[in-house]
This record gives C-alpha cells, sequence and structure tokens, in this order.
C-alpha cells in the first residue's frame, strides 16, 4: 500500500510540477499524462512529482476545488539555510502566514520548519519550552537564532 498526496488544481498543475522541480533540490518530475476529451490547459490533465521520498500526484481538475489550509505540506529543514531558501522560494507570489505557515502561488500550504523547533519545544523544562513557543508565535519565518535566544532566557 502506498498513500499519495493529490493535489486538485484549476488549470496550473503542469507550472507546479515544474516549480517544484526547481524549488526542491532532491526533486524529479515522475510522469505528465496529456490529451484526451477532459483536458485542461493545453492538454495537461495528470502528472507526479518526486520530493524527497514523497510521490505527489497533481491534476488539472478546473475550478471547483480550491486549497485551504486545512492541510498543508510540512517540510522539515535540518538548517536555517534551508528554511531560508525554502521559505523565499516557495513564497514567492505567494502569502506568508505565520509560525512557519505560508500559501505558495498555487494556493498550496506548507509549513516551512527548522527541525531544532520541536527540539526547544519538548524541552523538559516547561519554562523555556513556554518561552519558545512565545518566540515562535510572534514569527512569520521561523528563526532558528531569535528561537535560542528565547530558549536561554
Amino acid at each position: 500500500m502506498e498513500i499519495t498526496p493529490f493535489l486538485w488544481f484549476d488549470d496550473q498543475a503542469e507550472d507546479a510540477l515544474d516549480f517544484y522541480s526547481k524549488v526542491f533540490a532532491n526533486s524529479r518530475v515522475v510522469n505528465v499524462s496529456k490529451g484526451g476529451d477532459h483536458s485542461v490547459a493545453g492538454g495537461f490533465i495528470i502528472g507526479s512529482i518526486k520530493i524527497e521520498n514523497l510521490l505527489i500526484t497533481v491534476f488539472n481538475g478546473g475550478p471547483a476545488y480550491t486549497f485551504n489550509e486545512a492541510i498543508s505540506l510540512f517540510v522539515s529543514c535540518e538548517t536555517q539555510g534551508e528554511v531560508d531558501h525554502l521559505w523565499s522560494a516557495l513564497g514567492d507570489g505567494g502569502t506568508p502566514g505565520r509560525c512557519g505557515w505560508l500559501k505558495d502561488r498555487f494556493g498550496v500550504s506548507w509549513q516551512v520548519i527548522p527541525t531544532l523547533l520541536g527540539t526547544l519545544m519538548s524541552d523538559p523544562d516547561p519554562a523555556k519550552a513556554s518561552r519558545v513557543r512565545d518566540a515562535m508565535m510572534q514569527m512569520s519565518k521561523i528563526d532558528g537564532e531569535r528561537l535560542l535566544v528565547a530558549y536561554n532566557g
């Protein structure tokens, strides 16, 4: 069994494949199927991309549905450099949110989160964890240095 996120776009699925393949270094377009009677936007119908170890299927289904924050793609970043790169790239043409959330130019919600956040927030000292949480709540893009300042009081 395999579970794969399936993203329904109006007519931008092919653009999304191209965009995501450029944003994520370890990614590749797996397939693109064009044509048929139900084609939208120049014939593109369905495709998939592998980002890291996650296969994502994209589909041009028309305007019946739109994305919202009820589902997001969570990206766990090992370094602040990864956070900075992905925040900038995914946010280009999109909308920044709070606490590491953003919507990309297609309306897909992402959480760009440094692993440091989880480490600091799970500290057994509730005062430290609370300071980190409070600092994070004031951020748009998560800043590891600011988290560490809050953690250390």
